[in-house]
């Protein structure tokens, strides 16, 4: 970001600067860029709030990156400043009217004073080695970015060290043909891979030989930089486009770093398709290449079997992709299309970018989970960290640190590590056999813990006490009897030894059902494996009982029965947390096999904190933020964040105020109260007026209705009152009626029928007028999903989506909020918990409207309780100042039809 940046439009920032932008802003817009620059400025951690349609992703990047830039500037005329020539000659001077003295009692002046002149010493040396380093890639950058030749010298020289790679390893294999290997028993190349390696602990463990000259050429300075992060894939792609389209789109140095999932170009390693797979199959092959290193340099020693490498895992290659990406703004499928095209790996070689990007774009995962972070190389120290679509931010991090293990998935676990042992024993290291034993015995104990024993088929093993049991980490390691084991040394080894890894591949050869093993020993070993696979997969899927889902779902599964040891390593990970922050949840159903354990975290602030404390800012954005309670206290108070470093900023929406009618309706037009509690919503006087409410909407709204219901099970039981009562054929004489499917792969095909249905009834005319989607809150298309113009022109919400307050988790977070923290305003915080939680749904659903600045729609709240106060308050602001509260239907329906038939009349002038 060198200099101006030419712009289609600019925005007065704080102190009269202007925000480059590529088209005149919204002042909305422009107050959202003046808060963001002060906020990072002054190092707040900043709670903003922005509608979808306000352009709240190119107020950030303009925001942002207008800071950026100017804190560049900055930097750079204090480095002139101090490196100038006349500044030498000065450093000798001493300041009138300051005599030196120093922070320690009794030094001599002239002490002080030399030691003040080394410090300004070097930080000039450091200044003029930064200068040097920054001048440096600026150069390399600007040969790439206009050197086309350069370009195709590099990729020359590539394709000829593969063909020299390729015929050196051909030479090597001729030679080595006929030679015998010295071991204990003969294995093939890819069963030799299985084998674990030496495994040496922290205090023995040194530098492995082959790492240190990558580490000292990585080490590089890391630039004042913004992290940016967001929930998934496709929002981080939208997010780098609109980079791309802004006046900094040219001149930013941008990196996106992803999942080896979403980056890997090695098509073997891709085949994998899980996660975990191809994580540790990755792992391994870079764990190869360094063992390849050291048996080169000690050919003399016996030879071992040549494991595999990534071709694609080449220091020079990476180094070039590095370049690439810096010197253009590119999104991830432009990423992985230029690792292909150079042969260099994207998941690292975008890794090598992160010191000197000034714009790291990641998901939510790589930024909130400490071990994930560091393996990524992301320095937070002095850093701007913006979290975008953060609404649910506190549940994402309980996601990200919370883990549940089946009963099967334990006992298929212990059967396989057994089967494992026995076939290698005699080729493993006396550590490896040690953790492998202490790992065997943590899962005997977890099956114990849910009443079975690991020894017997899980599917099979009735749960004498079922039920659901909370209990605090220490007491489940106490009861277990496995609180002599250190569990952090365990997850360590877990991690190093890839043992997950080889444990799949060893199912992987040896589970299916055509296998060469060599003796008849073996055989009965391994047959004895293949058979309780497959009694597991028959029980699991006579406790399932469903038909078969998607793809996905059936790869997904097949990991879990193939590899469970994977899963069982982040319940591991999980108990390694402080007592006070989680609970350890036991779910005993009717078999072992269908119990579980479940890991919850209670303080999410805990893996927050860091985040805080490192950053110079952090900015938590997103389109609907309220209630920002939640935020203030569960996250940021907890974490220790000083209430003065938060700063909260909520701008209104861009649609004109007679664009939308939100109505909190207090009665129905047979003047029944709307109140939907646990013990009223289910009497049939409240279903019918619902009917009644929707059969009047439906006849004055046009285009789509979309109407959410508190769970599936009351939108089911809904359903089938009006099928009886004959509402539902009233309905669909005006509107077709579509269901929200439970299936996430049904919902795209439910949703291109809804749209087809309103599109043909808007074009055909007749009595028709549209349709009316069945949805529930916190489904599938509550979030995410845009019911732009006439997809959704009125949206209902009935009653108040409280959550379940009987569920075991909830309460014990409940009671956990209530010990830790304090009332607010008279309540306890456990009631306000399930308020914000309620109202957060609520947010999320009604916000699925309204999605650019001409777009209009009614909202309708059915629940006098939208009327009090405390819940009132909780609503959006821009929704908020608009809401009228209607105690009876008519006065309701009224505006309604007016708001409706006005806009009809306008879009037809």
């Amino acid at each position: 970001m060198e200099g101006g940046v030419a712009a289609g439009g600019a925005a007065p920032g704080p102190g009269g600067r202007r925000f480059p932008f590529p088209y005149t802003p919204y002042p909305i817009q422009e107050r959202f860029m003046a808060a963001l620059y002060g906020a990072l400025e002054a190092g707040r951690v900043g709670i903003f709030e922005s509608p979808t349609g306000t352009g709240k992703s190119l107020s950030l990047i303009c925001g942002a990156l207008s800071w950026l830039r100017d804190v560049e500037e900055q930097k750079r005329q204090e480095e002139a400043r101090l490196l100038a020539p006349e500044r030498s000659g000065q450093e000798g001077k001493e300041r009138p009217g300051h005599p030196e003295s120093s922070g320690t009692a009794g030094e001599p002046d002239w002490v002080t004073a030399f030691l003040r002149k080394k410090e300004e010493r070097d930080m000039v040396d450091r200044l003029k080695e930064e200068q040097i380093r920054r001048k440096k890639r600026e150069e390399r950058l600007e040969k790439i970015r206009h050197n086309v030749q350069l370009k195709y010298a590099a990729k020359r020289k590539r394709t000829e060290e593969d063909e020299t790679n390729r015929l050196l390893q051909l030479s090597k294999e001729l030679l080595s043909e006929g030679a015998g290997v010295d071991v204990l028993e003969q294995l093939d190349q890819n069963e030799e891979e299985l084998i674990l390696g030496e495994y040496e602990s922290d205090e023995e463990k040194k530098v492995a030989p082959g790492l240190e000259e990558d580490d000292d050429d990585l080490e590089e300075e890391h630039v004042t930089k913004i992290y940016y992060c967001s929930r998934t894939h496709s929002q981080l792609s939208q997010f780098v486009r609109e980079v791309q389209k802004s006046p900094f789109g040219k001149d930013t140095r941008l990196v996106s770093l992803g999942s080896r999932q979403n980056l890997c170009v090695n098509e073997e390693v891709r085949r994998l398709g899980a996660l975990q797979l191809i994580n540790d199959r990755c792992m391994e092959m870079q764990k190869n290449k360094h063992e390849k290193k050291s048996d080169e340099e000690n050919e003399g020693k016996k030879r071992r079997v040549s494991r595999t490498v990534c071709p694609f895992y080449s220091y020079e290659q990476m180094q070039f992709l590095r370049d690439e990406v810096l010197v253009e703004v590119k999104d991830i499928e432009q990423l992985v299309a230029l690792g292909r095209e150079t042969k260099a790996c994207p998941y690292y070689g975008s890794r090598y970018a992160i010191p000197a990007a000034q714009l790291v774009v990641l998901p939510y995962q790589m930024l909130l989970h400490e071990p994930t972070r560091n393996a990524a190389g992301i320095k937070l120290k002095d850093q701007v960290v913006i979290i975008d679509e953060a609404h649910n931010l506190i549940d994402t991090i309980t996601c990200i640190h919370s883990a549940e293990v089946s009963g099967s998935q334990l006992c298929c676990a212990h059967s396989q590590l057994s089967q494992y042992m026995e076939r290698y024993r005699k080729r493993l290291k006396a550590k490896n056999l040690m953790y492998i034993k202490q790992i065997l015995y943590l899962l005997e104990r977890f099956v114990a813990m849910l009443g079975g024993n690991v020894s017997q088929n899980p599917s099979c093993q009735a749960v004498s006490q079922t039920g659901t049991v909370l209990k605090s980490i220490n007491d489940f390691l106490f009861q277990s009897q496995v609180d002599n084991i250190n569990l952090f040394k365990v997850q360590r080894y877990c991690e190093k030894s890839l043992i997950s890894r080889k444990l799949f591949g060893f199912v992987e050869r040896y589970g299916g059902l055509a296998t060469d093993v060599k003796t008849n020993k073996e055989n009965q070993k391994l047959a004895g494996l293949q058979n309780f696979l497959l009694t597991l997969q028959q029980g699991s899927d006579k406790a399932a009982g469903a038909p078969q889902g998607p793809p996905v779902e059936a790869e997904n599964d097949q990991l879990r029965a193939a590899s469970p040891l994977m899963q069982i390593e982040g319940f591991l990970s999980a108990l390694t947390n402080a007592n006070q922050d989680g609970r350890v949840i036991l779910n005993r159903q009717g078999t072992v096999g269908q119990s579980s354990l479940k890991f919850l975290l209670l303080n999410p602030a805990v893996h927050f904190a860091k985040v805080v404390e490192e950053c110079r800012a952090v900015i938590i954005a997103g389109g609907t933020m309220q209630p920002v309670a939640d935020f203030r206290e569960q996250l940021l108070s907890c974490a220790g964040v000083d209430a003065a470093r938060v700063v909260e900023f909520s701008c209104g929406h861009v649609i004109p105020p007679e664009n939308i009618l939100p109505i909190i309706l207090c009665s129905g037009p047979a003047n029944q109260q709307l109140e939907f509690t646990y013990q009223t919503r289910d009497l049939p006087q409240m279903m019918d007026e619902v009917g009644r409410i929707l059969c009047n909407l439906c006849n004055v709204v046009p285009g789509g209705v979309v109407c959410f219901f508190p769970s599936y099970e009351y939108e089911k039981q809904v359903y089938a009152h009006w099928e009886k009562t004959g509402v539902l054929a009233r309905l669909a004489a005006k509107k077709k009626i579509f269901q929200e499917p439970k299936k996430s792969n049904q919902v795209e095909q439910v949703l291109v029928e809804y749209a087809k249905c309103i599109k043909h009834c808007s074009q055909a005319g007749g009595q028709m007028t549209g349709a009316l989607l069945l949805s529930v809150v916190g489904g599938k298309m509550s979030e995410g999903i845009n019911f732009s113009d006439d997809l959704g022109r009125c949206v209902i919400m009935v009653g108040m989506p409280y959550p379940n307050i009987k569920s075991p988790e909830l309460q014990e977070k409940m009671t956990w909020l209530d010990k830790t923290m304090p009332r607010a305003a008279g309540q306890a915080p456990s009631r306000v918990l399930i308020e914000n939680l309620c109202m957060k749904a609520v947010n999320q659903s009604i916000g699925r409207a309204i999605r650019h600045q001409k777009d209009f729609a009614s909202i309708l709240l059915l629940d006098h309780r939208y009327a009090r106060p405390a819940i009132f308050n909780k609503l959006p602001q821009w929704i908020r100042e608009r809401t009228q509260v209607k105690p009876a239907f008519g006065s309701a329906f009224a505006e309604l039809r007016k708001f409706h038939r006005g806009k009809s009349d306008t879009s037809q002038c």
